[in-house]
């Protein structure tokens, strides 16, 4: 369905994209991985018609990219990382100008329209702006677009960027019902996702493929294989490693170290083998405390083949404490615990060292000690303030001191005032004076 050879493009003097070639049959679903830089977007942008190559051919359902680029544009849905909405149109408003674009009649628009928004979640949307929309749902309506013309090939750019995981559950639910009917080609920095959706994967690294096939092959082929997890505490760890070796099956032992009391084996053979493991340790009468099987995870295994880093240990990928290497692990000193009968004596193990007691010269008889003068009292420097102009805001103010008790103080006499006089002009007037008899 897409088949890309010898892809290069420069951009002046920097080569994005060396010699790419890779492959999709129709009804896969692969993942595109690669660090930033590596070239996955200016990829997809050749694949969809959107950027020109420099040198090497692609070609979509067996159309040419360069020489039909209509026919090619009619048969791919992509999503890009950044979603290229209008955000003035509403939502069923943006569907029905995709559709006008694709060329489909007025009610296939309308019917497909709403079959897109049930499945990406967005019909109680329908008539809400785009630009109204929250990241997550803006993302889902471009899902919406890429998938309205019923394409053949769907590109998608980072998918789950901006939805919140129940979102992101209903997403890889979605690729996996399409890849019944779609080729998909899917880029995410969230590798877990891709774990769970693509069988197969595809790595970039520095403008070139340095990775493409299942995990499992992948696995086999860069040395990461599944493998058996022991820690194991026994008094003589040689014999541990030389028993444990001798099972059927395995392949090779590895000591990771001590861990507190135990020691931390990778069994790497065919198969789990922890069956095996068990039943020598419990003839043997070894404490383990873990015993686990593990496949390498696509994390691991995309450290290792695009950034190279094959020294990793588990917990760099699981954030435990302890070296990041196996080498610096292994270098680190460890004391081995004393061991009674078979058992470890956690008493010699966690108690106090015992010391040699070496000969110890008396000493010379001290002088005798002089009095030492009264420490003097430091004065007190006071309640210490900031420069906080806030200090003390919205705190009740501080009571008063109390007055010093003394003799009651009588409160002083008021003056005696003449009679206030108003400005009235008529005020008395009718009334006799005072002290003036009455003739009659």
């Amino acid at each position: 369905m897409i088949d890309v050879r010898g892809l290069t493009r420069r951009f002046g003097n920097t080569v994005a994209l060396d010699d790419v070639t890779f492959r999709l049959e129709q009804g896969e679903v692969v993942g595109f991985l690669g660090p930033n830089g590596a070239g996955k977007t200016t990829t997809m942008r050749i694949l969809t018609g959107f950027l020109p190559a420099t040198r090497g051919t692609v070609t979509i359902a067996g159309f040419d990219v360069l020489r039909d680029s209509l026919e090619i544009r009619r048969r791919i849905g992509y999503l890009a990382e950044s979603v290229p909405l209008y955000r003035e149109h509403r939502v069923s408003e943006m569907l029905a100008f995709q559709g006008r674009l694709h060329g489909m009649a007025r009610r296939d628009i309308q019917r497909r329209s709403a079959e897109v928004l049930e499945r990406v979640g967005l019909t109680e949307r329908a008539r809400v702006p785009v630009g109204s929309l929250s990241r997550g749902q803006r993302q889902r309506a471009g899902l919406a677009v890429a998938l309205l013309p019923r394409p053949e090939v769907l590109i998608l750019d980072e998918p789950t960027s901006g939805l919140d995981p129940l979102q992101r559950i209903e997403v890889r639910r979605l690729v996996r019902e399409l890849s019944a009917e779609h080729t998909v080609l899917i880029s995410s920095h969230i590798l877990a996702e891709i774990e769970a959706v693509c069988p197969r994967v595809v790595i970039l690294a520095r403008g070139r493929v340095v990775a493409d096939g299942t995990r499992e092959a992948l696995a086999e082929s860069h040395g990461g294989r599944s493998f058996v997890r022991v820690e194991v505490a026994a008094p003589d760890m040689a014999q541990v490693l030389r028993l444990v070796a001798k099972l059927p099956g395995v392949v090779h032992v590895h000591d990771e170290g001590r861990l507190g009391l135990h020691t931390a084996l990778r069994v790497e053979g065919e198969g789990d083998l922890r069956e095996d493991i068990g039943a020598l340790a419990a003839a043997r009468g070894w404490a383990l405390r873990e015993l686990s099987w593990q496949r390498p995870s696509l994390e691991r295994l995309f450290a290792k083949v695009a950034l190279g880093d094959a020294d990793l240990d588990d917990r760099d990928f699981q954030g435990g404490p302890g070296p990041t290497s196996r080498a610096a692990r292994a270098a680190a000193p460890a004391e081995a615990p004393a061991a009674v009968g078979g058992l470890i004596d956690l008493d010699k193990t966690f108690g106090p060292k015992a010391t040699a007691a070496a000969p110890v010269a008396e000493p010379a008889p001290a002088p005798p000690a002089q009095k030492a003068p009264p420490a003097q009292k430091p004065p007190s420097a006071g309640p210490i303030r900031t420069l906080n102009p806030f200090e003390g805001f919205g705190a009740p103010p501080p009571k008063p001191a109390p007055p010093p008790k003394s003799a009651p103080i009588e409160p002083p006499t008021p003056p005696t005032l003449p009679p206030m006089r108003t400005l009235n002009p008529f005020e008395g007037f009718g009334q006799k004076p005072k002290g003036e008899q009455d003739p009659r």
